[in-house]
């Protein structure tokens, strides 16, 4: 998954396609191609590696037509080289597809168009859409095929779809909260793309598609419908000129949008270092060794603010999956602690900027100690990229609001794939476990956009406590540090006092603070600490405390108890800090947002904080 750009219309298609790539690069890729109508027959070109060879494959072999689709690809199925690139050709090379997302049941759909005669000529997913739309193409034209294709994918995705037999239109369509599509308007010519950036000097007229929204998109215009054919009524946006209004696009902040785009860049964390077949992660940026891993006694997690909450859900996963100790210190404290590392020692720094001052102190803390430095960091380029032996890109894209959303739910993912690799080369998971923890991950992309259907529920909720003076968040185990995470939002955006609290530790002094207008939020999903939980909820309770829990879908007990509950589907227990966060993400933004508060630029805050 990464970026699709595509056009229709009557200029040459191929370098509007390519220009468009180059607008997304951002978003990171390991392969890229595209795919043209020309004379009467579809042209490919794909290469592995950075968009210049496939720009020079097209300067050597040149493709010129109206309408064309393009795709920047990070592999989640299949190795990033030539043959996994999109686009994706059928057997007939009548049908061309792009595509965003994770077919989360890609092997049972595999099994099923091999033994009806399919021959797959990758090792990717996307392969069995066209596959699909091809099995139905004998009897319907290409909409209804498309129709017929998507009904039977699981997951959340972004598809752009053509056909030679049909060359007046492009087929787009979004299911769930994944690849985001934006149709843009022309005079006598349309544009489709994954972002905005990528056609925005073409047109400020676009249409956002909603989950599960199917557009035919031909020169003169386009047609929006449902998944069921029903026609729909779509919103054109007039997206100004200028680049910060317009890369907010349907969104009234940054902070709102960036929380949408974790079902993206959840995916674009998971591509590129899964391999799903396999059961295996790589994270070659790393420069890991089976002599290097083994050598290692000791993970220090060093991180400011969120991305330290962030370390904290680490150390439990390292710990459970790979059984490495860790620590978790906070980047300011570290270097003036004399802390005890060695030359077997990681010191793992976590920063979105990889510019945040203490951070970088710290790591040179580390390096003076003797310790193997490594990062998580979202800038590519950044200070805590260069300096340390090995790093992990957080994939998430720019993160402009001030308060950080998506850069905390990609180190969740990414701590996890840490685990699962370390653990492997460690020889402490067995190969069951791991397939099993692997497969999780194919899980993440599709829960999150769960979390956000229902962000209407939430908003309700927030409206009920727009005038609270303070909160007290409660959490245990994995969910402890989303306790933590949740009453940062509320206080970053919206100046309402709130207090993340180790559950386990109400009875030690918070439970004095409990009554009827003190809101107590408990995070309580089905998990190891579930029962522990729920005594919390009745605790509060029964000193007269409202309670606003974050529960598993079905909870009808903790539904029966609290005053109010923000559900979120039933999820890993290990990766459930991906999910129980959205919901707290989106309280602390629509009370905010109600408020009438600066929600991306809060007052006395910095994105990234580069002087002690």
């Amino acid at each position: 998954m990464c970026g699709i750009v595509g056009y229709i219309g009557p200029r040459n298609a191929t370098p509007i396609i390519m220009n468009g790539l180059k607008k997304l690069e951002y978003r990171g890729y390991d392969s890229a191609g595209i795919a043209v109508l020309e004379n009467g027959g579809i042209e490919v070109r794909r290469d592995a590696g950075k968009l210049e060879r496939l720009s020079k494959l097209v300067q050597d072999s040149p493709i010129k037509g109206k309408l064309g689709i393009g795709h920047t690809r990070w592999a989640t199925h299949g190795e990033p080289n030539t043959r996994n690139a999109h686009p994706h050709l059928g057997m007939t090379g009548d049908v061309v597809v792009v595509h965003n997302g994770i077919v989360e049941n890609f092997t049972t759909l595999k099994d099923e168009l091999i033994s009806e005669g399919a021959e797959f000529q990758s090792e990717t997913d996307t392969e069995v859409i066209v596959h699909l739309i091809e099995r139905y193409l004998s009897e319907n034209d290409l909409t209804t095929a498309v129709q017929k294709a998507l009904s039977l994918l699981k997951g959340a995705h972004g598809i752009v779809v053509m056909s030679k037999n049909e060359p007046d239109k492009i087929i787009a369509a979004r299911i769930g909260n994944a690849g985001g599509v934006v149709l843009g308007i022309g005079q006598d010519e349309m544009f489709i793309a994954s972002d905005l950036p990528a056609i925005l000097e073409h047109t400020r007229k676009m249409i956002f598609l909603e989950s599960h929204q199917m557009a035919v998109v031909t020169r003169q215009g386009v047609k929006v419908t449902g998944m069921d054919g029903k026609e729909i009524d779509a919103e054109v946006h007039n997206v100004p000129w200028d680049p910060v209004s317009a890369e907010k696009g349907e969104y009234r902040h940054f902070m709102h949008k960036e929380i949408h785009e974790q079902v993206r860049s959840l995916t674009d964390t998971i591509a590129g270092r899964v391999d799903f077949e396999t059961a295996t992660i790589q994270l070659p940026s790393l420069n890991l060794t089976p002599e290097l891993v083994k050598k290692i006694n000791k993970i220090v997690i060093i991180a400011c603010g969120t991305a330290s909450y962030a370390g904290m859900v680490g150390k439990v996963l390292i710990e459970r999956i790979a059984r490495i100790p860790v620590e978790v210190e906070i980047a300011s404290e570290f270097r003036y602690a004399d802390p005890i590392v060695d030359a077997r020692t990681v010191v793992l720094a976590i920063s979105q900027s990889g510019e945040t001052a203490d951070t970088l102190a710290a790591m040179e803390e580390g390096r003076q100690k003797g310790a193997i430095l490594w990062s998580i960091v979202n800038a590519i380029g950044s200070q805590a990229m260069r300096i340390a032996d090995g790093f992990i890109s957080m994939q998430v894209g720019p993160e402009i609001g001030v308060a950080s959303t998506k850069a905390y739910t990609a180190p969740l993912v990414d701590l996890y794939m840490l685990a699962i690799l370390l653990g492997d080369m460690r020889g402490t998971l067995d190969e069951k476990k791991r397939r099993q923890l692997v497969e999780d991950l194919r899980l993440v992309p599709d829960l999150a956009g769960r979390c956000l259907d229902r962000e209407e529920e939430v908003k309700k909720v927030a409206e009920s406590l727009l005038e609270v003076d303070n909160a007290l968040y409660l959490g245990r185990g994995v969910n402890m540090p989303t306790a933590f995470e949740g009453a940062l939002k509320l206080k970053e955006i919206s100046y309402i006092h709130a207090e993340g609290y180790p559950a386990g530790e109400m009875k030690h002094g918070p439970i004095a603070l409990i009554d009827a207008d003190l809101p107590v939020v408990v995070i309580a999903p089905r998990d190891p600490w579930y029962d522990k939980m729920f005594s919390q909820i009745e605790q509060a309770k029964a000193r007269g405390g409202r309670v606003i829990a974050v529960a598993t879908e079905g909870d009808e007990l903790i539904q029966s108890e609290a005053d109010q509950v923000l559900f979120v589907p039933e999820t890993p227990w290990l990766l459930s800090p991906v999910t129980t966060v959205i919901p707290l993400q989106l309280l602390a933004y629509h009370i905010a947002a109600q408020r009438g508060l600066d929600v991306d630029q809060p007052r006395n805050l910095a994105k990234s904080v580069t002087v002690e």
